[in-house]
């Protein structure tokens, strides 16, 4: 939902300062690439502004850097991947919390790092110091594995370390495979970077949202025949970025995870731009729009409106940015039929 408070704008103006952007853009101005594996070599790594509820920075920031295997985006993305931080969630095989622990492996790595009581895996105080202790004992226990031993640790922890052991690293599993490929993606997105590199689909995307401008909202609205080819503002997002071969999930608070984080001075044409209720918390992020340069978005604003550019200060609440990747996009962990996320499936 987005609030009546937005401004509309003449398009004309727009239209020729878009005009300009997008030739930039074909053109190719590029931003620097790289930052992520130098921070990452150094060491340095720390998580992105806005990527982890408040509730559970301190902590993702605090045990993410137990032992050189681990770092603090990579432990949010696996909790991310895990169970999209539901400190309340249960797979289908019965795995728990925060950090989906097996009850039997609960009962011999949980811990409560202050002592103060039974460790319970339903509180992420514990959940999540016991998950980073647990990764790290798994990068032990597969230490002589040959390979990438970051790989292999979080290959131990979706098959078991005997599983890793007896390949000789990440095991021919398609589920396995398929976790330490998305959570070391989507570790990106977690990752606060000095530089993000450029979006070569950010130009389809504008395009696809421009062809919409004047289009009538539609809650729920996902372009369909059937909704008069009418969108809401996630539904406008999702379509434009379909556009160019890039699938985002359907709600604005789970695109904001589709790639990396630039700071609103690094802000491109063609990023993502989000808006929430808590500064600090992407749990509440409620609006989106396709940043078009010049402090400018197009977006589907809210009903009684149309698809039109606004300014992204008109909302009052901007939360931050995303540069859409297409590893990154399919990195998200898929949701079930209930909404939720468990065991990283």
């Amino acid at each position: 939902m987005a609030a009546s408070r937005r401004i509309a704008l003449a398009g004309g103006g727009i239209v020729v300062v878009l005009g300009l952007m997008m030739t930039l853009i074909v053109v190719g101005t590029l931003a620097a690439a790289g930052s992520l594996n130098q921070a990452a070599a150094q060491g340095a790594l720390s998580l992105a502004p806005g990527t982890v509820p408040t509730a559970y920075t301190g902590l993702i920031q605090q045990w993410g850097n137990l032992c050189p295997q681990l770092t603090p985006p990579l432990l949010a993305a696996q909790l991310y991947q895990e169970s999209g931080f539901n400190p309340s969630a249960v797979s289908p095989v019965g795995a728990q919390g925060i950090a989906q622990f097996m009850p039997g492996t609960w009962k011999i790595y949980g811990i409560d790092p202050t002592h103060s009581q039974t460790p319970s895996v339903w509180d992420p105080a514990d959940a999540i110091p016991s998950a980073a202790s647990y990764d790290c004992q798994l990068a032990k226990d597969t230490a002589n594995v040959p390979g990438d031993h970051q790989s292999n640790m979080l290959a131990a922890y979706n098959a078991g370390p005997y599983a890793v052991i007896s390949a000789g690293g990440v095991p021919a599993i398609t589920e396995t495979q398929n976790y330490v490929t998305n959570i070391k993606r989507l570790a990106q997105s977690f990752t606060a970077v000095t530089t993000v590199a450029f979006s070569y689909q950010a130009a389809g995307a504008i395009y696809f949202a421009q062809t919409k401008l004047g289009t009538p909202y539609l809650w729920g609205g996902e372009g369909l025949a059937s909704q008069g080819y009418r969108f809401d503002c996630s539904g406008l997002t999702q379509a434009a970025y379909a556009s160019v071969g890039i699938t985002l999930p359907r709600v604005a608070a789970d695109q904001w995870y589709a790639g990396p984080h630039p700071s609103r001075s690094q802000l491109q044409p063609g990023d993502l731009v989000f808006f929430a209720t808590d500064a600090h918390d992407p749990a509440t992020i409620h609006h989106v729009g396709i940043y078009v340069g010049g402090g400018m978005m197009i977006n589907a604003p809210h009903t009684g409106a149309v698809i039109r550019y606004d300014s992204i200060d008109a909302e009052g609440d901007y939360f931050g940015a995303t540069r859409v990747t297409s590893g990154g996009a399919n990195a998200l962990p898929a949701l079930q039929p209930n909404g939720t996320i468990a065991n990283g499936q």
